[in-house]
C-alpha cells in the first residue's frame, strides 16, 4: 500500500476526528461532562498531570492546550487557577462540544480552530503554558516539526507540559489473541492504517474513514523538544494507562511495562533564524 504524504496524513486524519465526533456524544463520559461542567472547581483532569500542572504552577497565568478535542481539559484548567485558557483543535465538529461545555460552564477559554501546522499569528509567543495531553503524538507525520509548532507558542521561559501514552505501548496488540506477545516494531516508521471510526470507549470496532496513526519512539520525542530549543526539566515514565480501556490489561503486570510519561521543557530565549523559515 502506497503511504500518504504527511499533508495527506494530516487531511485525512482531520476527515476522521469530524467523523467521528458524533459518536462521542453518545458516551457516558459526555453525559458526566455535561452535568458536571457547570461547577466553578470542575476538572476531569487525573492525579499525574493535576499534580504535575501544579509544580509547574499554572495559577495566575496564561494557557494554550493543543489539540484540545473536546475543551474538556481546557476547562479544567481553570480550577488549577489559569487566568486565561485557548484550545486549538483542528476538528470543527469537536469545537462545537467544546463551546457547547464552556456555554454550561461559568468560565470563559477561547477555542480557535487550526491545524497545528498552520497556527494563526495571535498564538504565536502568546503563553507561559503549552499542555499535551494523551494521544496527540501519534496523529502527527513529524514530531520535530510539530514540536517547533508547539514551541511557537510559548513565551521565552514559557513552559511545555506533556502527559502523553508511552510509545513502548505501541509494541502490543491488546486486540491479539496473545495481547503480551509483541506484535509491532518499536522503530516502525510507517503509519498504521486505521479504518475504523475514533472512539475512546468500549472495545467494539466501528468501521470508519481511513486515518494514520505514527509511533515516535521517546527518544524521538525527546530529541524533537531539544530541537526546538526546549530545554527538558523533567521527563517520567508511568506503569498506569491513561489510554482507553483496552489496555487496562498491561496495568500490573508481574514485569511491568511504561504505559504513560510527563514530560516538561521550557523555552530557550529566541535565537537567530526561526520557524516560519523552516519547511512545511
Amino acid at each position: 500500500m502506497d503511504m500518504p504524504s504527511a499533508q495527506q496524513a494530516i487531511a485525512c486524519n482531520k476527515d476522521a476526528w469530524d467523523q467521528s465526533a458524533d459518536l462521542h456524544k453518545t458516551t457516558d463520559t459526555w453525559a458526566a461532562l455535561s452535568s458536571k461542567v457547570g461547577a466553578a472547581d470542575f476538572s476531569c483532569l487525573d492525579p499525574t498531570i493535576t499534580g504535575l500542572l501544579q509544580e509547574v504552577g499554572v495559577a495566575g497565568k496564561d494557557v494554550v492546550q493543543l489539540c484540545c478535542n473536546n475543551g474538556r481539559e481546557a476547562l479544567s484548567l481553570f480550577s488549577l487557577g489559569a487566568r486565561s485558557v485557548v484550545g486549538v483543535d483542528q476538528s470543527r465538529a469537536f469545537l462545537e462540544q467544546a463551546r457547547e461545555l464552556a456555554g454550561a460552564s461559568p468560565h470563559n477559554p477561547e477555542f480557535i480552530e487550526s491545524d497545528i501546522h498552520h497556527l494563526p499569528e495571535q498564538v504565536h509567543g502568546r503563553f507561559d503554558i503549552a499542555l499535551l495531553t494523551i494521544g496527540v503524538l501519534g496523529w502527527m507525520p513529524d514530531v520535530g516539526l510539530f514540536m517547533r509548532h508547539v514551541a511557537s507558542t510559548l513565551k521565552p521561559g514559557g513552559t511545555l507540559v506533556m502527559y502523553e501514552t508511552h510509545p513502548f505501548l505501541e509494541v502490543f496488540d491488546p486486540r491479539a489473541q496473545n495481547p503480551l506477545l509483541p506484535a509491532n516494531s518499536y522503530f516502525q516508521r510507517e503509519p498504521f492504517v486505521l479504518q475504523e471510526s475514533i472512539v475512546y470507549e468500549g472495545q467494539g470496532e466501528v468501521a470508519g474513514p481511513t486515518s494514520y496513526w505514527y509511533v515516535h519512539t521517546l527518544g524521538e520525542v525527546v530529541s524533537a523538544a531539544i530541537d526546538a530549543q526546549l530545554q527538558i526539566s523533567h521527563l517520567h515514565e508511568y506503569a498506569h494507562s491513561n489510554r482507553e480501556e483496552l489496555y487496562d490489561k498491561y496495568e500490573h503486570l508481574p514485569a511491568q511495562i511504561p504505559l504513560c510519561f510527563t514530560l516538561t521543557a521550557t523555552k530557550r530565549p529566541a535565537s537567530s533564524g526561526g520557524l516560519r523559515d523552516s519547511p512545511e
